[in-house]
Formats: structure tokens, C-alpha cells, sequence
């Protein structure tokens, strides 16, 4: 998936020039989904709901639309097509799990003409937005759309645990069939709202090799940049408040263990940064501009659809770093690291790339070639290992607490240290007194000793025992170890108490 066609930038381009896809008007495309959609959907709605089950993933049902229509399908004008719906029950059920209901489905696509957006990547897909920022429609090959229905069973156990997720959420897999060729496309979340303007965008994956963006993409109004430029430019890093970093890296750790397990790899996270302080600056007609249909909402209506949503966060600002702002469209509030306050837009993007034959074999050639460890083709598990370490290291940092004031610092050591003292002297002087008594008590039982040393002459086999001498000892040993703060206070502690003992 091209990171910048998320952004919603409309696809520029010479006027009265239309883009091709497989030979095929992007125009032709639009109208195809829209009639194909609106017909599936609706005729999804007729059967009952049921549970899940395991051949309803590998479930594809076919309609043919015929240009002049049928008892079934309306009539359009555009050429024959046939269209298919891969694993319909599954994805209805992917739809009610997110609070999508049908009406609010075919509104959403079928009502409003859907609008292009560009795509700068390799891939040549078309990307299309519906008009109320709520989807993305792509455009996807053959391979990615038959991983996608293998991905369907475990992708189905996945957001049954957990919703909340960074992760693309798929809301249907569709094929238009024409002329001998098959088009294949995939409904997902909107990443980058448009009524948002995003004054910096990035795709990142954690490597450095040939990870910048090119001089085209540069002079575009508004680029997407790549790993090197975000070191650039923020070098170091975004911060958040504590509760909404550790939110966040447990869901980014969470995802990539899942897309681990599965072997995926070569995947993005597209970051979009809308800068406050130049949104207060910015004038509402540049505003308006983003938001071609008036009727849209201020906030997308699709659930866990929001980064602040996506992370478990508590959707409140943390530690001051944003004012109150009733339209942030649930960007995840943060920092940079010159103290402007941002909200941040993201998610994980381009799952649908295996680790297989040929990313092994294009990671073994880059590797003979280039350093290994850099480049973005690598094996799952440490293609994940790297991305969250330059996640966690790089880009996402914690606002550290604030260090007491020096004044303050001192006032509280000083009375520690009169505390600790107080109850050292405490503890020497209860000392002082066990020790004495002990004396008193060695002091009577001189005699016995001298008698048992006499004895002890005539009986060679006979050792006296001294145990007052190493209980004095210890006890000396004691007190001068714990005496180490008040040497100054008291010099002559230690000599008195080892003569006393003598």
C-alpha cells in the first residue's frame, strides 16, 4: 500500500487526463465497485445471522451486471462486468465487530461518487477515499488478494481478541471481472482523515537502505517522507506522557507479534503529524478546503478507527501536552522535541507481503550487495525485532518526570540526613547501655574465668572459653560500621568502646 495515497492527497494530474488501471478507466472502476457493492450488500442483508464458521472464509459469490441491466441488477453505462465477494459472512461479521451497519456500509460507498487519490509508490494501484473520510478502497494484485484469504481465519481470531489494534481492518475483499480481466480490491480504515491537515507524513520501517524520499515525491505539496528523513528532521524523536507511550508500544509489540506468527514482513507505519500550533495559525478557508463535502462529520463513526482508539489509550491529554481542542479527531496527543504540541495519525500499513521464494531471494541478493541487517526485505522475526528497537529507540520516546528544583532537593536531603542521624545516636546510645550491663555482668564472672584458667594448667585438654571478648568485639565492630555518618560528631567513639571491651 502507498503510504502518501492514505494521506488523502488528491491524484494530481493534467485536466480531462483520466488514470488507467489494467487498460481499465479509473472512472469505469469507481462506478464498477459502487454498483457491485451496493448489490452484494444489499442482497447480504436478506440472509440471516449466524455464527461464523470455517468454510464461510473460503466462501465466493458471483452476479453479473449486465450494462443493460437484469431482473436483478439496474442498468449502468458502463461495460459488462462481473463481480465477485469473497467470504461475504465473514466480513459482515468484520463490519458489525467495528459498529458498521449495512445501511451505513452503502451509504458511505455508494452515495457520494468516490474520490482518487495518488499513489507515488511501485506498486501502481489506484486508491480511492469515500467522500466521508470513512474508507480507503485499493486496488490489490492477484497474490496479495489469495494471502488475504488465507490471512481471513487467523485475522478473524485476532481482532476477536483484540479490536483495539494498529493493524489494517479489513471491511471486504471484492473482484470486477471485464473483458478477460480481473481487478481486484480491498475496503479498509481511513489511516489520515483529510479534514485533518497533515503538515509532515512519513512511512517508516525501521531500515536505512534507500530510505528517503526521492526529488519527486519531494516536490509534491505535500510529500510523504521516508526512515532518513524523519532522523533528519526529528532526530530526537516524539515524546508522549507516560500512560500513552506504554499504550502504545504494548500495541505496536502486540501487532508485530501477530504479523510474526504469520510471517509477515515489509511493512509500514505510516505516520502523520498535524502540528498545533500551525493549525491556530492557519486561516478556516485553507481549512475548508479539506473538507469537500460539508455534510461530513467531525469524527469518523467507525469504532477503533481512531490512532487514540487503536493504542487503548484514555483519549485524554496527558501532563499538559495539549489544550483542550473538541475537533482532534482522535490523534494521539505528543510533543516534539522543540516543544510544539502535535497530534499524531497512524497505523500499520502493506501486511499483505510473505515472507516467500522470491523476498528470500531479493533479501539474499541486497545482503551480497549491501550491509544485511539494513535493508527492508528481511525475515519476519527480525524484520520485527528491528522495527519495534527503532520504534522505541528513535521515534517514540517517554517525557521523562520533572527533577525536583536544587533549593528544594537540598531542604529534603538536609532533613533526611538530621532524621537519619537522630535515629543513629538513638541507636548507639540503647547500644551504650546493653553494653555496660554486659560489662557489669563480664565483671562478676572474672573469678570463675581465672579459676577455670588455673584448672585449665593441671588439665592441658581444657580450652577456657572467652565469650565475652567476642561478643565485645562484634559489638565494637557494629557500632563503628554504624557510626559511618557521625564519625565527625563523635571521633573517639570507637577507641573508647575497644579499650571499655579490654
Amino acid at each position: 500500500m502507498s503510504s502518501a495515497a492514505e494521506n488523502g492527497e488528491a491524484a494530481p494530474g493534467k485536466q480531462n487526463e483520466e488514470k488507467t488501471y489494467k487498460k481499465t478507466a479509473s472512472s469505469a472502476i469507481k462506478g464498477a465497485i459502487q454498483l457491485g457493492i451496493g448489490y452484494t450488500v444489499g442482497n447480504l442483508t436478506s440472509k440471516p445471522e449466524r455464527d461464523v464458521l470455517m468454510q464461510d472464509f473460503y466462501v465466493v459469490e458471483s452476479v453479473f451486471l449486465p450494462s443493460e441491466g437484469s431482473n436483478l441488477t439496474p442498468a449502468h453505462h458502463y461495460p459488462d462486468f462481473r463481480f465477485k465477494t469473497y467470504a461475504p459472512l465473514a466480513f459482515r461479521y468484520f463490519r458489525e465487530l467495528f459498529g458498521i451497519k449495512p445501511d451505513d456500509y452503502l451509504y458511505s460507498i455508494c452515495s457520494e461518487p468516490l474520490i482518487e487519490l495518488s499513489n507515488p509508490g511501485a506498486s501502481g494501484s489506484l486508491f480511492f477515499v469515500t467522500s466521508d473520510d470513512e474508507f480507503i478502497i485499493k486496488t490489490v494484485q492477484h497474490k496479495e488478494a489469495e494471502f488475504l484469504q488465507k490471512l481471513l481465519p487467523g485475522y478473524y481470531m485476532n481482532l476477536n481478541q483484540n479490536p483495539r489494534t494498529l493493524l489494517p481492518k479489513f471491511y471486504g475483499l471484492y473482484c470486477m471481472q471485464s473483458g478477460g480481466i480481473n481487478i481486484r480490491i480491498v475496503v479498509m480504515n481511513n489511516v489520515l482523515p483529510r479534514s485533518m491537515r497533515m503538515h509532515l507524513t512519513y512511512d517508516l520501517k525501521g531500515s536505512t537502505y534507500k530510505r528517503r524520499a526521492s526529488r519527486k515525491e519531494r516536490e509534491k505539496s505535500n510529500p510523504t517522507f521516508k526512515d532518513l528523513d524523519f532522523l533528519q528532521d526529528m532526530h530526537e524523536g516524539l515524546y508522549f506522557d507516560t500512560e500513552t507511550y506504554n499504550a502504545l508500544m504494548k500495541t505496536l509489540q502486540r501487532d508485530c507479534r501477530v504479523l510474526e506468527s504469520f510471517k509477515i514482513m515489509d511493512y509500514s507505519l505510516l505516520l502523520g503529524i498535524h502540528f498545533l500550533d500551525h493549525s491556530i495559525k492557519e486561516k478556516e478557508e485553507e481549512n475548508s478546503q479539506n473538507m469537500p463535502d460539508a455534510k461530513r462529520p467531525g469524527m469518523q463513526k467507525v469504532l477503533y478507527s481512531t490512532a487514540m482508539e487503536s493504542i487503548q489509550g484514555p483519549g485524554k491529554p496527558g501532563d499538559g501536552i495539549i489544550t483542550e481542542n473538541p475537533d482532534t479527531m482522535g490523534g494521539i496527543p505528543a510533543k516534539s522535541h522543540r516543544g510544539e504540541k502535535l497530534l499524531l495519525f497512524m497505523g500499520i500499513i502493506d501486511i499483505l507481503q510473505s515472507y516467500r521464494l522470491m523476498k528470500k531471494l531479493e533479501h539474499s541478493w541486497k545482503a551480497l550487495v549491501y550491509d544485511g541487517d539494513t535493508v527492508s526485505v528481511h525475515r519476519p522475526s527480525f524484520y520485527a525485532d528491528r522495527f519495534l528497537k527503532f520504534m522505541n529507540s528513535r521515534v517514540f520516546k517517554k517525557i521523562q518526570a520533572l527533577k525536583a528544583s536544587p533549593s528544594k532537593k537540598r531542604c529534603n536531603s538536609i532533613a533526611a540526613l538530621k532524621a537519619t542521624s537522630q535515629e543513629i545516636v538513638s541507636s548507639i546510645s540503647q547500644e551504650w547501655k546493653d553494653e555496660k550491663r554486659d560489662l557489669l555482668t563480664e565483671g562478676q564472672s572474672f573469678s570463675s574465668l581465672d579459676e577455670e584458667a588455673l584448672g585449665s594448667r593441671h588439665r592441658p585438654d581444657l580450652v577456657p572459653s572467652t565469650p565475652s571478648l567476642f561478643e565485645a568485639a562484634s559489638l565494637a565492630t557494629t557500632i563503628s560500621s554504624s557510626s559511618l555518618y557521625v564519625n565527625e560528631h563523635y571521633p573517639h567513639d570507637r577507641p573508647t568502646l575497644y579499650s571499655n571491651s579490654k
